[in-house]
């Protein structure tokens, strides 16, 4: 993470679901009883007035191909909130197989002059330029997950907290193990190159040291099942003894829990990260080594469709006081246990 973008997390919005309403980060915008302003004070505004039909508005949206369940949960997700508004057109970009095609996409784009773009980058340092000539053109800009290296190429900023999931997923096996300061901790990390990559690892150990543990065996994957199966079996066979595995990814942890089935093992447990069906599902029946997953929703690109709209109509977030949208947003990463699995597994995407 860059300085400027550690200095906005530490100012983050940490919002759980209540400015933008609870459904709104869960898949669609929920309507919210309407509230009476108190004259002469800095109340609520009516949440209603935010939601109701407004200036029909245009808004673009490119996210890369799905090449795991995350990524095509995302498109979904925009795509479905853009139908529940009738004032809503969604141009969907290709984003092509990389950044080069994704910014020639976005440039064509760009000349059709829609009023919004939400953006999830191939590369945020790569599409940051884009980004600032959409701004220079009018054109309101949600940075959606990867963030660009400069905050002046977009409107708003809304992503997980990748930092965060590593403190939960750590915090999570570091309370598990409390007191087992000599146990074999390994970790299967996504692409090392990405950064949220390595916010994930920071946290993850950060957390694990205030219980005097740390990583021992680390084999990174690449956010895929095969990538997941070969980095998990490269892990066991470095590691013959294990207390606790912290997976990132949950799409990768479809191959990661077939190498441990395959290499029959069982003697510790594991977290995985981001919060998939399949996760859950293993999750409730406790048929696996899998016992928690950190949360990194995928609906956020519902919630960056309704930030776009709102800042496209000149509205702000109908439960703050505040005229516009928040310029970040930062999704707390919860955790996922058997005890409250049956809340989260509506939310669950298909790996």
């Amino acid at each position: 993470m860059s300085a400027s973008s550690g200095d906005m997390s530490r100012r983050k919005l940490l919002l759980g679901g209540a400015a933008l309403g609870a459904g709104a980060l869960l898949a669609g915008c929920t309507s919210n009883d309407k509230k009476d302003d108190d004259a002469g004070t800095n109340t609520k505004v009516n949440a209603a007035a935010s939601e109701a039909p407004g200036k029909a508005v245009t808004i673009g949206f490119s996210a890369p191909a799905a090449d795991h369940g995350w990524i095509g949960a995302i498109t979904a997700n925009a795509k479905a909130q853009a139908a529940k508004f009738s004032d809503v057109t969604l141009k969907v970009v290709d984003a092509g197989k990389d950044a080069p095609a994704q910014i020639a996409a976005l440039d064509t784009l760009i000349g059709s002059k829609p009023d919004a773009i939400v953006l999830l980058p191939q590369d945020g340092a790569q599409l940051t330029e884009i980004g600032k000539k959409a701004t220079a053109a009018g054109i309101i800009v949600i940075n959606l997950d990867r963030e660009f290296s400069d905050s002046a190429a977009s409107f708003s900023l809304i992503k997980g907290d990748n930092y965060g999931m590593g403190i939960a997923a750590g915090k999570y096996i570091g309370e598990k193990l409390k007191g087992k300061t000599d146990a074999v901790i390994g970790e299967i990390p996504g692409i090392d190159e990405l950064q949220l990559t390595k916010d994930r690892s920071k946290g993850f150990a950060d957390a694990l040291k205030t219980y005097g543990l740390t990583v021992k065996h680390r084999v990174a994957a690449g956010f895929t099942v095969e990538s997941g199966q070969k980095a998990a079996a490269n892990l066991l066979q470095a590691a013959p003894k294990l207390d606790a595995v912290w997976n990132h990814d949950d799409d990768q942890g479809v191959g990661v829990l077939a190498a441990i089935q395959q290499a029959g093992r069982k003697e510790f447990f594991m977290v995985g990260g981001a919060g998939s069906r399949d996760a859950m599902d293993h999750i409730k029946a406790g048929d696996s080594v899998l016992t928690a997953t950190v949360t990194y929703p995928p609906s956020m690109a519902s919630s960056a469709i309704i930030l776009a709209r709102l800042a496209a109509q000149g509205k702000g977030m109908g439960d703050l006081v505040e005229l516009q949208v928040p310029k970040l947003i930062v999704l707390q990463s919860e955790t996922i246990t058997k005890d409250n699995v049956d809340k989260y597994l509506p939310l669950g995407f298909k790996s």
